[in-house]
């Protein structure tokens, strides 16, 4: 994960000062129930690198004057952040996805239920680590594995996905349990 722009930490008076974050709307009261809404954050949740507004509305099937709006407001409750000023273009913002997730996570389960989520995809994790013989997923040519085990590449592709997907939910249960 890269390091925030300087401008984008916040100080310590800024840490004493947190947001009530319960006054906030929940994010699925605000992108959810309305279609245009729905078709534009799948098409941002859709985005792997920096998108402009034409590329968006062009994903979610909509004019590029909602697209600009739906991108703004986004990047107002943190959903994206805008890359570039001319032409804007927009990214995908994982943490914000990842932080909510967190939240949802400590609002659907009690620290018991994670507890025993997070020794399950622990468990996952590490056997399909196992079948590798590096330290990361990220370490892994796909092709080279293939060929090395006599598997098709389809094979080693969807074992490493797995891979990533348990690392990525052993992390993300552990957000979840510290307070």
């Amino acid at each position: 994960m890269d390091e925030p722009r300087a401008e984008l930490k916040a100080d310590l008076n800024e840490r004493s000062n947190a947001p009530d974050f319960d006054e906030l709307a929940p994010a699925e009261d605000i992108v959810h129930g309305d279609r245009t809404r729905d078709d534009f954050f799948d098409a941002v949740l859709g985005l792997d690198s920096p998108a402009t507004a034409t590329e968006v509305a062009d994903r979610a099937g909509h004019g590029v004057d909602a697209a600009r709006e739906y991108l703004e407001w986004f990047d107002q409750l943190g959903i994206v952040t805008q890359v570039t000023e001319s032409p804007a273009s927009y990214e995908r913002n994982q943490e914000y996805l990842d932080w909510r997730r967190v939240q949802n996570l400590r609002e659907e389960y009690d620290s018991e239920e994670l507890l025993d989520m997070l020794s399950e995809a622990s468990d996952r994790e590490t056997d399909l680590a196992s079948e590798f013989t590096v330290s990361s997923p990220d370490r892994v040519s796909v092709a080279q594995h293939a060929e090395k085990t006599d598997q098709s590449i389809d094979e080693v592709w969807e074992r490493l996905s797995a891979w990533r997907t348990a690392a990525r939910r052993v992390t993300l249960l552990e957000r979840a349990l510290i307070p």
